[in-house]
């Protein structure tokens, strides 16, 4: 149930919780239920610390098992058949099923017995005020324990949805308290980026099936991804995208193809990106596709990923604003990777959790635009500069700051800022440990406290970040808990003591993360 936008929001937790050679770099391994009886029997035996109680059950997401046999089993948590909201885990099992610890943002274990006191149909109404979308309307609800803070509390998650002002579809998931009625908190499972095609990426290869005589944007070889057309609609699939001559695309926006073969293009790209780099098999990790829509709506000035349609979805911008398709590569990456962030730690986007969502898609589809290394859109730490005619980007990592709204460095009023907004902090963290602080090709970076940081490069960030994500951070991770998550990737993948470690530390300290 989650759409992820680039200049909007991001979609988090659906409405139940369903279940390049870098050393020690994490693999999927099938999903047994061996590991998973064995991760929940050792949180049972340390119940203390994993905050293990009566009446608790657990269901298995996927199991990651690094080249020396440690397997980390990431798991959701039930307390009496009700879903924990941020009580996700990750047990960390050594060889010979030795415990290596938990990590989890759980603060407390949920106060059994607790009663609603405010109806269903109350908690209905009240999240349906909180919501500004036009059509309102409510898709569901659930009673949950919300695991915010040092406690828990018994409250509704009610699924609003609607259209935003922008045309931007809307599923405002609504926490509304059980004993008190008022609203703890609130996030759209819908998430929007920037402008894009072969208009931005120039001649480029697009994977097709032939089928009955015409050669369709079908990419067999990456999980079957397939492109639609819209046609200026808002709902269903589209009509997929076919060619008889195997070209599509004149790479000009009077030929609606043009726009289609860039999304096509930049899904391939990711997936090549993390199958390559990350052994990562697609963003569910099971060798199966997302797919893409383009010409979504009227002058559309944004995209978006949905959990919902498992799919990424792009507007044509508004020429008459200097807006072009939202289909560059950055675009592309940052989007596909939602789906990755919503199949692993599951970021919920919302607070600090959703700054480091949002930034996370922001770093992945950075990396995924230098590893496409396309002379028509070349790597920078710029998100979104294809997208505008006046070249204007949608963010700047080097100083997040620049676009009037993001911030630099952390503060405790980070977590009111949309998360666009906070994810700067993250963004920032990034380019210092990839690139490092001051003047260089790529921008110039300040640090918060005067300090002076050398980069380690793209592809040992990358690395950390990524293992940071899928073996550390939890729903609820935060800037403090991000901090330890990619240390204790960096650990894993260089050694503590080690330059990238230390250089983490240094980059987090340098955005005031300490």
């Amino acid at each position: 149930m989650r759409r992820t936008t680039l200049l909007g929001g991001l979609a988090t937790a659906a409405l139940l919780a369903a279940a390049g050679g870098l050393p020690t770099t994490a693999s999927a391994a099938p999903v047994t239920g061996d590991a998973f009886t064995r991760a929940v029997a050792q949180l049972k035996a340390h119940s203390g610390s994993a905050l293990v109680a009566a009446g608790q059950t657990f269901t298995l997401q996927n199991v990651l098992t690094d080249t020396d046999g440690t397997e980390h089993v990431r798991l959701h948590r039930y307390q009496d058949g009700l879903p924990v909201l941020g009580g996700d885990t990750v047990v960390h099992l050594g060889k010979g099923n030795t415990w290596r610890g938990a990590s989890q943002t759980l603060a407390a274990a949920p106060t059994r017995g607790a009663r609603a006191k405010v109806s269903e149909a109350a908690a209905s109404r009240t999240a349906l005020a909180a919501s500004t979308a036009a059509g309102a309307t409510i898709d569901g609800s659930q009673l949950v324990y919300d695991a915010d803070g040092a406690s828990t509390a018994l409250a509704y998650q009610v699924v609003v949805s609607g259209v935003r002002a922008d045309g931007t579809p809307s599923r405002l998931n609504v926490l509304v308290d059980a004993t008190t009625g008022k609203v703890r908190d609130a996030w759209d499972a819908i998430q929007t980026d920037g402008t894009g095609n072969t208009f931005h990426s120039g001649s480029v290869a697009v994977g097709t099936t032939l089928s009955g005589g015409a050669y369709q944007l079908n990419d067999g070889a990456r999980g079957g991804h397939k492109t639609y057309n819209l046609n200026g609609g808002t709902s269903g699939t589209g009509t997929l995208v076919t060619s008889t001559s195997n070209v599509f695309g004149d790479g000009t926006l009077g030929n609606p193809v043009t726009t289609a073969a860039d999304a096509h293009y930049g899904a391939a790209v990711t997936w090549d990106y993390y199958k390559n780099t990350f052994g990562r098999n697609g963003i569910r990790n099971d060798g199966v596709a997302a797919y893409s829509r383009v010409h979504y709506s009227s002058n559309y000035v944004n995209a978006f990923w949905s959990d919902s349609c498992f799919c990424m979805t792009y507007g044509d911008g508004d020429a008459s604003q200097g807006w072009t398709p939202l289909t560059s590569l950055d675009v592309a990456g940052h989007e596909m990777s939602h789906g990755v962030t919503s199949n692993t730690a599951g970021l919920r986007y919302s607070g600090e959790s959703g700054g480091l969502n949002e930034a996370t898609s922001d770093i992945f589809g950075t990396m995924v635009e230098f590893y496409a290394a396309n002379s028509n859109d070349p790597g920078d730490y710029l998100i979104g500069e294809e997208l505008r005619t006046n070249g204007t980007p949608l963010r700047w990592m080097d100083q997040p700051s620049k676009d009037g709204a993001s911030a630099d460095c952390y503060s405790n009023q980070i977590k009111g800022l949309d998360v666009h907004y906070s994810s700067g902090v993250a963004n920032h963290f990034f380019y210092l440990l990839a690139v490092g602080s001051g003047a260089s090709s790529y921008g110039n970076s300040p640090t918060c406290n005067g300090s002076t940081v050398s980069g380690i490069g793209n592809a040992k960030a990358g690395a950390i970040w990524y293992r940071a994500l899928t073996v550390y951070m939890t729903s609820r991770t935060g800037y403090s808990g991000a901090r330890t998550a990619t240390l204790s990737a960096a650990k894993d993948l260089y050694g503590t003591g080690s330059a990238e470690y230390n250089t983490v530390a240094a980059a987090w300290s340098a955005v005031s993360v300490n």
